[in-house]
C-alpha cells in the first residue's frame, strides 16, 4: 500500500529554519574551535622552532672559529678570546646528578609516607609546606645559599667528608679540601632542595591515584605496607612517577640564579666535589652582560645551544622509557 504524504503543518514549517540555523551554528562553532587549536599547536612549533633557528645562527661564528674543539676544550680565556664549553658542560651535568640522587629517593619517600603512613591530620600541612617550596623564586634559594647554607656546609659537612674520605684513594680526591662552602657539592644540593618538591608533588598525584581495591587486595592477602608499596603502589604509577622524575631533572638542568650564588664560577674542572666549578646557564647569567665582540658573545650563545641540546637528549630519552613502560604494561 502507497504511504501518504501528509500536509506540513505550520509547526513543522517553523521547526525546520531553526533546526538547521541551529546545526549550521554548531558546525560553525566546531569549525573554530579545531582552527584555534590548531592555530596554538602550530605557534608552538613556531615558536621552538624560532628558538633553535636563533641559537644556531647566533653561535655560528664561535662554531665556525673553534668547530668540535669547542665542546672538548676547557679553557675560557675573554682576553686571548680562546674559548671552551667542557667546564660548563661538566658542572652542569653533574650538579644535576648530584641533585637527581638526593631528591629522588627522599621524594618518592616523603610521596610515600603521605600517601600510605602519614595520619590524616599532618596531610595537609605537610603538602601544603612542600607545595610552598616549590614556590619560592630560585634568587631566594641563592641567597640563603650563599649566607646561610655554604657557611654552614664550610664548618660542618665538608671538614667531615674530607677527614672522612682522607685515607681513602679514590674518595679523596673527590672530597680534596680546602673547605670553601661554596663548590659544585653546595650547588648540587641547592638543586636537591629545589627540585624536591617537583618529585614528591607529583609522585603523591600517581601514588593517590591507584585503585584502592588493588592495595586493599594485598593486604588482604598479609602483605606488609612495605610489599604493598614496593609490589602493588609503584608499579602501577611508574609511569607518572618516571614523568616527574625528568620534569624535575629538567629543572636541574636549566636552573640558573640559585647555582650562580654558589657554586663559585670558577671555568675549570676540578676532581673535587668541594671546588669551585660552573654551568652553562651561570656562565651565560654572568657574562652575556659584559661580553665584548661578537666572538665572545656568539660563544655565550653556543653554551646555550648546547644546553638546549643536552635538555633535547633527556627529554628524548625520557619519552622513550616511558613509551617503553607504556608498551609492557598494554
Amino acid at each position: 500500500m502507497a504511504d501518504i504524504a501528509l500536509p506540513d503543518t505550520p509547526a513543522l514549517v517553523q521547526e525546520r529554519p531553526d533546526r538547521t540555523r541551529v546545526l549550521s551554528r554548531l558546525r560553525l562553532t566546531n569549525a573554530s574551535f579545531r582552527t584555534l587549536t590548531l592555530a596554538a599547536a602550530i605557534l608552538v612549533l613556531v615558536i621552538l622552532g624560532g628558538v633553535i633557528v636563533a641559537l644556531i645562527e647566533g653561535s655560528l661564528p664561535a662554531l665556525r672559529q673553534f668547530g668540535f674543539s669547542f665542546v672538548v676544550t676547557e679553557s675560557w680565556n675573554p682576553v686571548t678570546e680562546k674559548f671552551g664549553a667542557l667546564a660548563p658542560i661538566y658542572g652542569t651535568l653533574v650538579t644535576s646528578a648530584i641533585a637527581m640522587l638526593i631528591a629522588v629517593p627522599f621524594g618518592l619517600l616523603i610521596a610515600v609516607f603521605l600517601t600510605e603512613l602519614c595520619p590524616m591530620w599532618l596531610r595537609r600541612p605537610v603538602g601544603i609546606a612542600i607545595e610552598l617550596l616549590a614556590g619560592i623564586p630560585s634568587i631566594i634559594y641563592g641567597i640563603w645559599g650563599l649566607f646561610v647554607f655554604a657557611p654552614f656546609l664550610q664548618h660542618t659537612l665538608q671538614p667531615f667528608l674530607i677527614d672522612l674520605f682522607g685515607p681513602i684513594p679514590v674518595l679523596s680526591t673527590l672530597f680534596a679540601g680546602p673547605p670553601y662552602g661554596i663548590g659544585i657539592l653546595t650547588a648540587g644540593l641547592i638543586l636537591a632542595i629545589m627540585v624536591l618538591p617537583f618529585i614528591t608533588s607529583i609522585s603523591r598525584d600517581v601514588f593517590e591515584a591507584v585503585p584502592p581495591v588493588l592495595k586493599e587486595a594485598a593486604y588482604g592477602l598479609g602483605c606488609t605496607t612495605w610489599e604493598v608499596v614496593r609490589h602493588v603502589v609503584i608499579p602501577f604509577a611508574r609511569v607518572g612517577v618516571t614523568g616527574g622524575v625528568m620534569l624535575g631533572l629538567g629543572r636541574a638542568l636549566g636552573e640558573t640564579m640559585a647555582v650562580t650564588f654558589v657554586i663559585g664560577n670558577a671555568h675549570r674542572i676540578s676532581g673535587s666535589l668541594l671546588a669551585p666549578g660552573t654551568t652553562i646557564s651561570a656562565s651565560i647569567a654572568n657574562e652575556f652582560t659584559e661580553a665584548l665582540g661578537d666572538l665572545y658573545t656568539s660563544s655565550l650563545v653556543a653554551l646555550g645551544l648546547i644546553l638546549f641540546v643536552i635538555t633535547f637528549i633527556v627529554l628524548a630519552i625520557a619519552r622513550y622509557m616511558l613509551m617503553r613502560i607504556e608498551r609492557r604494561i598494554g
